[in-house]
């Protein structure tokens, strides 16, 4: 009855340096009795290094699943040829464009991408950051959390590696930050739904703390001031991450005697929300509301009724957010500062606010 656990034990030990990864250009050398540089050597195919013990080599990393380090040969000649991308969520269009706009300038310029997602918390923004400063990746393209207040981990990763911000920027940074023009798209949103009419329009944030958002507001609160509306009239509600919290403030919102008859929201998320909202309640748009979103999402034409949008140049912003981190790669003697670009969103009327 003792047997059986030596058994197995000793298959674990026999097998495991097979596991891939865990065979290293050392272990290779030890087992044919030669250096680790000629190890290297004949792996990368040398001349140096003669035809017979290209194949031992070959031979015995076949047999035990090596599997090179490409990090360990990158760093020692000090490039990656990699560049991560740091951002809160994929599900969101806007970044699902502009990561196949860095794709498509990182393959163009044969470097790889590594996506790292923070999940909107500071904590792991500030881990994966760290964990990247060690060396992993030639530079970094990010887009802050809707929980990013302080930026201590921002100054430390950008004094060793380049970091270029895209759509979430942090302004103290002195770097690249690849923008749209929110203050003017927060303007135009509110007032599209004043020229249609609304006179009570309330606006939906998602975080006092993302530079975008405040922007947003600062253009809707200056189209209230400019149309001479009532401040009383109109409101900024604070939603969150929280989907059923949303509905529930929404619905809140809706119910009011002087509820709103306009509805600026300022990310995507937002949409399904105000749509369920006003289908619970019976509240048809355009006649009893009129709404407009920041969203890039294709199925707004799908809508009953089809959404309104500002839409955010999210394909031409991820190219011009890897173009700026690429050429500060190729060419150091460049200012990084000097890259930043701000590229216009649009404002696309569909039923959810014009008959």
């Amino acid at each position: 009855m003792h047997d059986k656990p030596i058994v197995v034990c000793l298959v674990i030990i026999a097998h495991k340096p097979q596991v891939m990864g865990a065979i290293t250009i050392k272990i290779l050398a030890e087992k044919l009795n030669l250096s680790t540089a000629t190890i290297s050597k004949a792996l990368s195919d040398s001349h140096e290094i003669s035809v017979g013990t290209k194949q031992r080599v070959l031979q015995l990393a076949r047999e035990l699943n090596y599997t090179p380090n490409v990090y360990a040969g990158s760093l020692r000649r000090h490039k990656s040829k990699t560049i991560a991308v740091v951002i809160p969520e994929i599900a969101d269009s806007f970044f699902s464009l502009a990561l196949n706009g860095i794709e498509e300038v990182a393959l163009a310029n044969s470097y790889h991408t590594l996506i790292y997602l923070t999940h909107e918390k500071l904590e792991r923004e500030k881990a994966i950051l760290k964990e990247l400063a060690g060396g992993r990746v030639d530079g970094a393209l990010v887009s802050v959390t809707a929980e990013t207040d302080s930026v201590e981990h921002l100054y430390e990763f950008n004094s060793q590696l380049p970091l270029v911000f895209f759509d979430r920027v942090c302004p103290e940074i002195d770097t690249a930050q690849i923008t749209t023009n929110d203050f003017e798209s927060g303007y135009l949103a509110t007032k599209h739904l004043i020229d249609a009419g609304c006179r009570k329009i309330a606006l939906l944030s998602i975080s006092n703390k993302l530079n975008i958002i405040s922007e947003r507001v600062r253009g809707f609160k200056k189209a209230i001031v400019d149309h001479n509306l009532n401040d009383a009239g109109s409101c900024v509600v604070e939603c969150d991450e929280n989907p059923d919290r949303n509905h529930q403030l929404i619905s809140e919102l809706m119910q009011r005697v002087d509820r709103p008859d306009g509805i600026v929201a300022t990310v995507e998320k937002l949409t399904t929300e105000i749509y369920l909202v006003c289908h619970d309640l019976g509240l048809t748009m355009p006649n009893a509301v009129k709404v407009v979103c920041f969203s890039n999402q294709p199925s707004a034409t799908i809508f009953n009724p089809s959404l309104t949008t500002i839409n955010q140049p999210a394909f031409e912003m991820g190219k011009a957010v890897a173009l700026a981190l690429i050429k500060f790669l190729k060419n150091s003697s460049i200012s990084l500062p000097d890259e930043s670009i701000e590229i216009p969103s649009k404002l696309i009327v569909r039923r959810s606010s014009s008959n």
